[in-house]
């Protein structure tokens, strides 16, 4: 006899109730049956790992949720790729790095990008002018139209937050 979590057993009820259904969500929303089928795959393991509420009113609705911050993230690391690409398909070709280089570079920007993610979208912009265009932080305050003590401000919380992330 095999024991079954109650977790696993809703999980597994979910499953059997609503995956035909997410699948065919994702499927309209992204417009292509594998990556739907990636995408539901993804939704049930995240309940599988994560806290699900005892009881679920509109599991449909959770599930929804669940599905769309999945794609967010897809979405986001997608953009952030052809970016990356982009950028490196600007250098001259002496200087372009292997496809070792590549991969480590973009994963140090998704990185990064997770780190600064919920960040208030000028703390993150003011933290990206310092750290990628090297502009000073008297330079920041103009073009943002900020003081240089709220610089200062978003420095420090840009910082404090790319610390406490650290393994």
């Amino acid at each position: 006899m095999q024991l079954v979590s109650p977790v696993t057993r809703t999980v597994e009820g979910l499953y059997q109730q609503h995956h035909t259904w997410l699948q065919g969500w994702l499927h309209r929303k992204l417009g292509c049956s594998q990556l739907a089928a990636d995408f539901a795959q993804d939704t049930f393991t995240r309940l599988l790992g994560g806290r699900m509420p005892d009881v679920l009113h509109e599991p449909r609705a959770y599930l929804t949720t669940l599905a769309k911050g999945l794609l967010v993230n897809w979405y986001r690391r997608r953009d952030l790729e052809r970016a990356c690409l982009e950028a490196l398909a600007q250098l001259p070709e002496p200087v372009q790095p292997s496809a070792e280089e590549r991969y480590m570079l973009f994963e140090t920007l998704c990185e990064i990008d997770d780190m600064l993610a919920d960040l208030p979208a000028l703390v993150r912009q003011t933290f990206l002018m310092s750290q990628l265009e090297e502009m000073k932080y008297d330079e920041i305050a103009d073009a943002l139209g900020i003081s240089l003590s709220t610089v200062k401000r978003y420095m420090r919380e840009a910082f404090l937050r790319c610390l406490r992330v650290q393994p």
